[in-house]
């Protein structure tokens, strides 16, 4: 009985790895633009390389396509001004070399200042 339940579980598993969406790359000048899927298909990241280093602009979605994160790479660390969407909340948070250097956050209801 431990054999066939291990095997069914084997199986299973190697399935399940099967159905997943190998990412695509393509050239863009001296870059290559890497997109990777969820397993339903839908595109969950999008960004460059170049050198084998991840460069620009990377975006992240979620599985119904919104817009969850975006910001840049510089020589495959993060840099700049990133900005991340979760719920009611946006955040941004800035980068030097990797290393956060601030972060601010809004939700829904923060009120803009007006001249």
């Amino acid at each position: 009985m431990k054999f066939f339940l291990t095997l069914m579980f084997i199986f299973s598993f190697s399935v399940i790895q099967a159905q997943e969406i190998e990412p695509t790359y393509e050239v863009d000048g001296d870059r290559v633009k890497a997109t990777y899927y969820f397993n339903d298909g839908s595109v969950h990241k999008q960004g460059f390389f170049k050198n084998k280093k991840l460069t620009g602009m990377w975006t992240e979605f979620d599985k119904k396509g919104n817009k969850v994160a975006t910001g840049f790479y510089k020589d495959g660390n993060k840099s700049g001004t990133w900005f991340q969407w979760n719920n009611n909340k946006l955040r941004q948070i800035n980068y030097k070399n990797n290393v956060v250097t601030s972060v601010n956050s809004w939700k829904e209801e923060t009120s803009l200042a007006t001249y």
